[in-house]
C-alpha cells in the first residue's frame, strides 16, 4: 500500500462527510471537504508521478475515488435542490453505461481496455468545476450567475459527446471482436 494509494483511500472516505454536509446544508463543510478532496487527489497524482508510485491498484482507485466524489456530490446538490435534476440523472446515466458496457464485455469475454478519452478528461474538469462553483456559491452566499450556465451547458455538452464516443468505441470494439479482428 503506497503513499498515494493511501491518499486515494482518505479520498473514498471524505465521501459520506461531503454527502452528510449537503445533507445537513452545511455547505461550508461540504466545500471545505471538497477542496481537500481536490488537492488530495492533486498530491497523490504528483507522487505517484514524481516518485515512481503509480500501481494497478492505484490506477484503479483514482478514478473510482473521483467518480464517487463527482456522482455523490451531484445527486445530493441535485436532492438539495441546488441544481437540476435532469442534468444529475445525465451525469449518472453516464457513468452507469459506460461501467454496464465495460461490465457487458467481461461478461463476454472481450474485455475493452480501459483508456479515457481527452473529451472525458475534459468532461471531468467541467464537472469539477460547476460543482465547485455551486458549493462555493452555497458556502460563501454569492450568486453564480453566469457562470453556472455556462459551466452547465459545458457539463451538459461534454457528458454527450462523452458517452457517444465511448458508446461508438466500445460498438467498435464489440463487433471487431465477434468478428474475429
Amino acid at each position: 500500500m503506497s503513499i498515494p494509494n493511501i491518499i486515494t483511500l482518505g479520498r473514498i472516505v471524505l465521501v459520506p462527510i461531503i454527502v452528510w454536509a449537503i445533507a445537513s446544508s452545511e455547505m461550508g463543510i461540504a466545500c471545505a471537504v471538497f477542496i481537500i478532496a481536490g488537492v488530495s487527489d492533486a498530491v497523490d497524482g504528483f507522487l505517484a508521478k514524481r516518485f515512481n508510485m503509480s500501481s494497478e491498484l492505484g490506477a484503479l482507485l483514482d478514478p473510482l475515488a473521483d467518480k464517487a466524489l463527482l456522482v455523490s456530490i451531484y445527486v445530493s446538490l441535485g436532492i438539495w435542490g441546488a441544481i437540476p435534476r435532469w442534468l444529475v440523472i445525465l451525469v449518472v446515466s453516464r457513468d452507469i453505461m459506460i461501467v454496464g458496457a465495460v461490465i457487458i464485455s467481461w461478461l463476454f469475454g472481450k474485455p475493452i481496455p480501459m483508456k479515457p478519452l481527452m473529451v472525458s478528461k475534459l468532461n471531468t474538469v467541467a464537472q469539477v468545476a460547476f460543482a465547485a462553483l455551486v458549493l462555493g456559491a452555497l458556502a460563501l452566499g454569492f450568486p453564480p450567475w453566469p457562470y453556472d450556465v455556462v459551466l452547465m451547458a459545458m457539463v451538459t455538452i461534454l457528458t454527450l459527446v462523452s458517452v457517444s464516443l465511448y458508446l461508438v468505441e466500445w460498438m467498435r470494439h464489440m463487433s471487431s471482436v465477434e468478428l474475429g479482428r
